[in-house]
């Protein structure tokens, strides 16, 4: 990550968080996110990688064809 000046630092900052509180698993709570998800059922549609980060992580969900 490259940080240019002080807005570009403070956008990594809010899509950090945005990942820590909406994507990002925790030990603490049996590999859930701090925000509980649905559980997706396989008919849901097939699973999608989702990456929030820009590649580093990746989301994984199912999505409608």
């Amino acid at each position: 990550m490259i940080v240019f000046n002080e807005r570009c630092s403070y956008q990594h900052l809010q899509r950090f968080f945005h990942y820590y509180h909406q994507s990002r698993t925790h030990l603490a709570l049996e590999k859930d996110r701090l925000e509980a998800r649905p559980i997706q059922p396989p008919a849901s549609g097939r699973i999608v990688a989702i990456p929030p980060m820009g590649g580093l992580h990746h989301r994984y969900e199912r999505r409608a064809a």
